[in-house]
């Protein structure tokens, strides 16, 4: 019996490995340490500033536009601050979910493509490329001017379908160098079902090239949030939000500029730290292969 199981127990165990070895490396690299760090105190300011505000998000706090308190108050007399410290939940919390949904969908699409093969292969890509001849803002503006108030489920899901092709077409690349190696074949020989081999064999040596996918996915999300609330498509209209408060107070940028700068600054340095994991993720999967 122990014989039977070695093919499919040693590449899972090899992967294993490879994981930590992965993670070691990059933690190793200064681009994801400093990526990481700052994401990690974002999400913290996100979930815990707004137990600290000195206003509430929809407080006035004194004239439109005053110098009243730490950056002053906005378009309607409200704290800026405290709209800040309000503002980053429904970025961080539809940003992150859109992304893991896109994740999933594509890395379940390109995995199945590549090895499916054949005909099977050809359909799939061909009708990703369809979806992925849109541009992504243009989806989600297309999908929202015919929705009068979306929901944050419906935001998520047009954020993760935007990315599912993206994904795909990385996960379809990688999945074709480990769908023909000895450990799939030997575990189709024994007659193991498809869905495990994919699970058991082909996911967990995918997994440095997904993560360094998904952390360039999330900072595309990030910024994609962002501008839906610049548009005016938040899920609520009332609420503090970092894209919705650009435009809400960017005809009094010369008046009151930290309106406008302190939600730039925090939506920036979010993103750039997503963007500098990605970077490390993929040097790490890099030196990985070298």
């Amino acid at each position: 019996m122990s014989a039977d199981t070695t093919p499919i127990t040693v590449p899972a165990a090899r992967a294993s490995a490879a994981r930590v070895s992965f993670f070691r490396r990059a933690l190793g690299q200064k681009r994801f340490a400093l990526g990481f760090s700052v994401s990690v105190l974002i999400v913290l300011f996100v979930i815990i500033a707004p137990h600290f505000s000195p206003y509430g998000q929809n407080e006035t706090a004194g004239p439109p536009y005053s110098k009243k308190g730490t950056f002053g108050t906005d378009y309607l007399g409200q704290d800026v601050l405290s709209r800040v410290m309000h503002g980053g939940e429904s970025i961080l919390v539809i940003s992150v979910l859109g992304t893991l949904l896109g994740m999933v969908l594509g890395v379940l699409i390109g995995v199945v493509a590549a090895y499916g093969g054949g005909w099977w292969d050809e359909i799939i890509m061909r009708l990703n490329d369809v979806v992925l001849a849109f541009p992504q803002i243009l989806l989600a503006l297309v999908v929202l001017t015919a929705i009068d108030d979306p929901a944050s489920w419906i935001i998520v899901l047009l954020v993760g379908v935007s990315h599912a092709p993206r994904v795909a077409r990385v996960a379809r690349g990688v999945a074709l160098g480990i769908v023909s190696r000895d450990f799939v074949l030997a575990a189709e020989a024994l007659g193991e079902k498809r869905s495990r081999v994919i699970v058991a064999e082909v996911l967990p040596n995918m997994t440095g090239p997904l993560l360094a996918e998904a952390g360039l996915r999330l900072t595309y999300s990030i910024g994609l949030v962002a501008a839906l609330g610049f548009l005016g498509f938040s899920t609520n209209a009332g609420a503090a939000n970092w894209g919705q408060m650009l435009n809400e107070n960017r005809l009094g940028l010369t008046t009151q500029p930290w309106a406008v700068v302190a939600p730039v600054l925090m939506i920036a340095i979010f993103t750039i730290a997503t963007n500098l994991m990605a970077d490390g993720l993929a040097q790490a999967t890099q030196r990985g292969d070298d």
